[in-house]
């Protein structure tokens, strides 16, 4: 079974979606770079990296900040928080100190900013995003922090509030339409499966990131920042198949975590399974066709011998024909069933990051 992330907009409550938190501490004393993850088991024994939390060390590691507008040296990276999760913008908290005094919002909100993460004089990884805080803090006499707070451009389309019919449009239709109003501009879609273009769709007081992670959801769409390994470039990425993700590569097992590392490796892993929901029925319903029934039943998969009597029962299912309705009905079982079975693990690299497969 191939696993799809949750929605953006949790059914139930938001402990159900734990963020991922990525931490940093820095020089003169060597580096430490705290990383947990969890990932979702998909099939084959594969796994689909889905969060980032914090643990264990790595020799080397140094940070930089650039802003547009700005010296390459203006910041100097004091610490940083970067809290990703599938299928929702990243947020990234960055408190940098300066020499100087006279930095204002003006001069900082709404540019672009990449941190990048070294060992030595080698960059492990970029992380790109814009400016959509900034904070003055305290002043010592000879230097000035301040605090950042780093979004993707896909953040700007939760800013946006509307009510709006789309006709005889299909998901990418929508999808380039809201993005490109809001200047997401750096996106592609990796579509394994067909999208067939859908009768009516409403945006019903919805901010335009709300609409479009419902419509993914529902068309069993998940999406991520796929960062370049060599470059600040870095591009939102919708995706319907784990056939879309770029792997992270074989990293070794250490449980050994007593002293600094100077490898990249994985220290602790788990793996868990839970009962969920067993299958899913939906029906609805179309005046053109008044006799139709309109209902489908997907069965849910690799049970692990839970029992099978947990049924949702979904109406209306959203869908005005056949090809909808099995596909609605599927994406649902599968998103409900989506942490069914999961792994944590704990390691050291940076290249972690989700979005990324792994063995």
């Amino acid at each position: 079974m191939i696993n799809r992330s949750i929605p953006l907009i949790p059914e139930k409550s938001p402990e159900a979606r734990q963020p991922s938190l990525l931490t940093a501490c820095p020089p003169p004393e060597p580096v430490m770079l705290l990383i947990a993850a969890a990932w979702l088991l998909v099939a084959h024994g594969k796994y689909r990296l889905i969060c980032l939390r914090g643990i264990y060390v790595l020799k080397g590691l140094r940070f930089t900040l650039e802003v547009d507008g700005q010296e390459p040296d203006t910041f100097a990276v004091v610490n940083f928080r970067l809290i990703q999760n599938q299928s929702y913008p990243f947020v990234m908290s960055v408190d940098v100190a300066s020499d100087s005094f006279m930095q204002t919002a003006e001069m900082l909100l709404e540019k672009n900013a990449t941190l990048t993460i070294w060992q030595g004089v080698i960059p492990l990884r970029y992380v790109t995003g814009v400016v959509a805080g900034f904070g003055m803090q305290e002043n010592n006499g000879w230097q000035m922090r301040y605090h950042l707070r780093i979004e993707p451009p896909l953040w700007r389309c939760g800013l946006r509030q509307n009510f709006r019919i789309f006709q005889q449009q299909d998901i990418r239709t929508i999808s380039a339409t809201l993005l490109n109003e809001n200047g997401v501009t750096e996106w592609t879609p990796l579509f394994y499966e067909d999208h067939p273009a859908r009768e009516f769709c409403v945006q019903y007081g919805e901010s335009d990131l709300a609409f479009l992670a419902r419509l993914w959801a529902e068309e069993g769409i998940f999406f991520f920042e796929r960062f370049a390994a060599d470059s600040p470039e870095q591009k939102l990425t919708l995706c319907d198949d784990v056939a879309g993700l770029s792997q992270a590569g074989e990293f070794p097992f250490n449980p050994d975590t007593s002293a600094g590392a100077e490898t990249e490796c994985v220290s602790m892993f788990r793996y868990e399974a839970h009962v969920r929901p067993s299958s899913v029925q939906s029906q609805d319903y179309t005046f053109k066709v008044p006799d139709w029934p309109g209902m489908y039943e997907q069965q849910g998969e690799s049970l692990n011998g839970q029992l099978e009597q947990y049924e949702i029962f979904d109406y209306p299912g959203r869908y005005k024909d056949e090809q909808h309705g099995k596909d609605f009905t599927l994406y649902r079982m599968e998103s409900l069933r989506s942490d069914a079975e999961k792994a944590t693990g704990q390691s050291n690299s940076p290249k972690l990051c989700r979005g990324r497969g792994l063995r």
